[in-house]
C-alpha cells in the first residue's frame, strides 16, 4: 500500500471485497505470483497488488493485534513501528489516570496510539507531516470506531513541542511521542538524529508533565533527565518498548516490566542500588530478563534470590537453589570447566549429549557455530553458557538430559 490512492480505494466497499478474497487466498496457502495473477482476473490489476499487500500485513499482525487486525489499515513499516495493543493500552490508562480527557498523539503512523488513548477515554490530536500517516491514522480510527473523538491534522511536531506552554502541546494535557529510529532501513543508534531529535524528546518532558516518549532500549542511562522515570518492558524474555514518563506521571527513578502468560510484573527502584555483589559459581545459574538488566535492577533481585554475579561485568546470577520469580531464568549447573573445546566435546560426549543450546555473554563465540561443533551422535541435551568467570573464559554446561 504505497500511497494515499492506494488507500482510499483499499477503503472502499470494492477495496472491502477485494482485501477478503486476497486473505482468502493466502489462508488457502497460495503463493504471492499465483494469488496476484488470480486476483488480478477478479478485481483488476488496480487493486490487486494493494489488497494483496494489506491482507498479507493484516496476516502477520494477527498475532499480536487479534480481532483488530482484519480492521486494520498497515504498511509494512507502521506494522514494524506499531507496538503491542495491549501496551498501548496500558500506557494510555496510566496517562490518563488522573482523568486527564485530552491528549496528543506525536507522529501518530499507523494510529494504533491516537486510537488507545482513544479507547481510554481522552479526545485526541493525531499529528503527522506525512499525509499516508494521517490517511492511516483517519481509516483506522473510522474502522475501530473511535473516529468520534479523533482530529487528524498536518503539523511539524518539532514546531508544536517548541510551542508548548503550560504543561499543554497544541492544546492537549497529555502526549506520546514515538520518535523515527531509522532511516534508509538502518537503526539510528544516535538520538540526536532521532526525528524528531533528542532535543525535542526533552523539551516535551520539561514542558509537559503529562507525556510519555518511546525511546530505544539501548538509551544511555546519562541521557535519562533528571526526575523522569525510565522503563524497560519485555514481553517472553525480549525487550518490546522503552519509556520515559514524564514527570507528571513518574513514580520511580527506574522500572522494569516484564509480562509473562498475559501477566504484567513490575520491579521497581527510587535510586541507583549498585552493583550486586560477586561470588563462585554455585549450583544453579540465573539469567536475568533482559528488561532487568538494560534497567539496572540486577542487583535488587540477586539479593532477593541470595545471589551474586558470576563476574562484576557479567548479568548472570548464581545461587544454591533455583528461583521461582519472573525475573530470571534458572538453569542447573551440572559442570563448570575452563572454556576449551576439545575439553568441552569430550565432557559432553561422555555425558551421551548429541544436541546442546549454546547461550552467551561476554564472549565473541557465535552460539550456532558452538552448537554445530558440539553436536554428537549422543541423544542427550544441554544447554552450553560461555561466558566469563571471575575474568576467566569459562564453559558452565547446564541441565544435562542423558536422553
Amino acid at each position: 500500500m504505497p500511497d494515499t490512492a492506494a488507500l482510499a480505494l483499499l477503503r472502499t466497499p470494492e477495496g472491502a471485497a477485494a482485501t477478503a478474497r486476497a486473505a482468502a487466498l493466502l489462508d488457502g496457502g497460495a503463493d504471492v505470483l499465483a494469488g496476484v495473477a488470480r486476483l488480478r482476473g477478479e478485481v483488476g490489476p488496480e487493486l490487486a497488488g494493494p489488497a494483496w499487500e494489506l491482507a498479507r500485513l493484516r496476516a502477520r499482525a494477527r498475532p499480536v493485534f487479534g480481532a483488530d487486525a482484519d480492521r486494520l489499515f498497515l504498511t509494512a513499516d507502521t506494522l514494524e513501528q506499531a507496538g503491542r495493543p495491549e501496551l498501548a493500552t496500558r500506557r494510555a490508562a496510566r496517562l490518563l489516570a488522573d482523568g486527564t480527557d485530552s491528549a496528543a498523539d506525536l507522529g501518530c503512523a499507523a494510529g494504533t496510539d491516537t486510537v488507545a488513548l482513544a479507547r481510554a477515554g481522552a479526545r485526541v490530536l493525531a499529528v503527522d507531516r506525512d499525509p499516508l500517516a494521517r490517511e492511516l491514522t483517519a481509516a483506522n480510527a473510522a474502522a475501530l470506531g473511535v473516529h468520534d473523538d479523533v482530529w487528524v491534522v498536518a503539523g511539524d511536531v518539532v514546531e508544536l513541542v517548541a510551542a508548548a506552554r503550560g504543561g499543554e502541546v497544541a492544546g492537549c494535557r497529555a502526549a506520546v511521542l514515538d520518535p523515527a529510529r531509522r532511516a534508509g532501513g538502518r537503526r539510528l543508534l544516535d538520538p540526536d538524529r532521532w526525528s524528531p531529535p533528542w532535543s525535542t524528546v526533552t523539551t516535551l518532558l520539561d514542558r509537559v508533565p503529562r507525556a510519555v516518549v518511546k525511546v530505544a532500549p539501548g538509551l544511555d542511562h546519562e541521557r535519562v533527565p533528571e526526575g523522569v522515570e525510565a522503563e524497560w518492558v519485555s514481553v517472553r524474555g525480549s525487550i518490546v518498548e522503552a519509556l520515559l514518563w514524564g514527570r507528571g506521571v513518574a513514580e520511580t527513578w527506574r522500572r522494569a516490566t516484564v509480562v509473562r502468560d498475559g501477566v504484567v510484573h513490575e520491579l521497581t527502584a527510587e535510586a541507583d542500588p549498585g552493583p550486586a555483589d560477586t561470588g563462585p559459581v554455585r549450583g544453579w545459574l540465573h539469567e536475568p530478563d533482559p528488561a532487568v538488566i538494560r534497567s539496572g535492577l540486577v542487583s535488587p533481585v540477586a539479593a532477593g534470590l541470595g545471589a551474586t554475579l558470576v563476574d562484576p561485568t557479567i548479568a548472570y546470577l548464581t545461587s544454591g537453589d533455583r528461583a521461582a520469580t519472573p525475573w530470571v531464568t534458572s538453569y542447573r549447573v551440572d559442570e563448570v570447566l575452563p572454556f576449551n573445546l576439545k575439553r568441552l566435546r569430550a565432557l559432553l560426549r561422555t555425558r551421551g549429549v548429541g544436541r546442546v543450546v549454546v547461550k552467551k555473554r561476554g564472549s565473541a563465540i557465535e552460539p550456532e557455530t558452538l552448537a554445530r561443533q558440539l553436536r554428537g551422535a549422543g541423544t542427550g541435551t544441554a544447554t552450553v553458557v560461555v561466558t566469563r568467570v571471575a575474568g576467566a573464559p569459562t564453559a558452565l554446561v547446564c541441565a544435562i538430559n542423558p536422553g
